[in-house]
Order: structure tokens, then sequence, then C-alpha cells
């Protein structure tokens, strides 16, 4: 018998790889593969992919602004130490207990009231910024371009004036 040629042998084991695959030598897996498909037939399904809608603008700026004010207010320091909303003082020259917003004194600690209300003012400087861009637009009315400069100016010095009060409560001789 004469030998055969290396284009032959590739083409008979290319073929014989295919083929083991569906003929296994092992009888219980040629029944699994064949009784229930002999009266089982699988369902037609008609099943629609799902469609996804990008969302607005709008949505995606609220989202990212409210995750802006969490970070800056320190939510996640508030979810693992857990300090109390509101902190407690005793006036020296009456004896009553005062509520005190503000941990004077200590950088590094903060009551959760302290820290919400020193993110609304970051907040609401990065909003009078927002606001003076919107008073750049040409397309609008002068009346309400006025009004966004005014309240954007309004709102970056309230942000501005708030943050060094609270920075001054909360480090006394800070700035004097």
């Amino acid at each position: 018998m004469a030998p055969r040629s290396d284009s032959q042998n590739l083409a008979t084991g290319s073929a014989m790889s295919e083929t083991s695959g569906e003929s296994s030598i092992d009888p219980i897996f040629h029944i699994l593969r064949i009784v229930p498909f002999s009266f089982l037939r699988p369902p037609r399904l008609r099943l629609k992919l799902p469609s996804f809608t990008l969302p607005s603008p709008m949505t995606v700026f609220s989202l990212i602004l409210l995750t802006y004010f969490l970070v800056i207010s320190g939510f996640v320091y508030d979810v693992i130490v857990e300090p109390p909303g509101i902190g407690s003082a005793q006036d020296p020259i009456t004896g009553a207990i005062r509520p005190v917003v503000f941990m004077s004194g200590r950088v590094n600690g903060q009551y959760i009231i302290e820290g919400l209300s020193s993110g609304f003012m970051f907040v609401l400087g990065g909003i009078g910024i927002i606001m003076l861009d919107l008073a750049l637009d040409k397309n609008r009315a002068k009346s309400v371009k006025a009004s966004y400069a005014t309240a954007g100016i309004s709102s970056i010095v309230i942000g501005y004036v708030m943050s060094m009060l609270f920075i001054r409560i909360k480090i006394p001789g800070y700035l004097q």
C-alpha cells in the first residue's frame, strides 16, 4: 500500500476529530442525547431583548450632584463612625444644656448636621457657578440673564461666607 500524502493525513485527521465528539463510545451518553429529544420538543419562544434608553442629561446631572453632596458632606464618615446628629454642651453661666451643631476644636470629627450643612454650602456655591454660566447664554432675554446672574452671585457669596463662618466656629482662632 502506498503512503498517504500529508494533505490527506490532515484531512482525515480533522474529519475524525469532528466526528469523535458526535460518536462517543459511552452508550449512556448516547442514550441521554437521543432519547429525551425523541418525544420532547423545546418550546418555540419569541423573546424580545429588553431595550434600554439613556437617561436624560438632567437626570445624570442630578445623580452626580447628589453623589457630590454625599461625598462632600462626609456621608461615608457618618456611616462608618456613626456620630450623633447634634451635640450638647453645658452653658458655664446658667448651667443649662444647650445644643451644639459644630464639634469645635476637632478638625477630624463632625456631627451629622455639621457635615450636611457644610456640604450644602459647597453645593450652593457650585450651583451659583452653574447659574453664572447660564447667565452668559445669548439666546435668553436680558431679564432672565440678569436673574440668573443675580442668583448665581448671591449663591456663591452666601456659600463662601457661610463656609468661612463654619471654619471659624470649627477652628477657634482661625483667620483672626
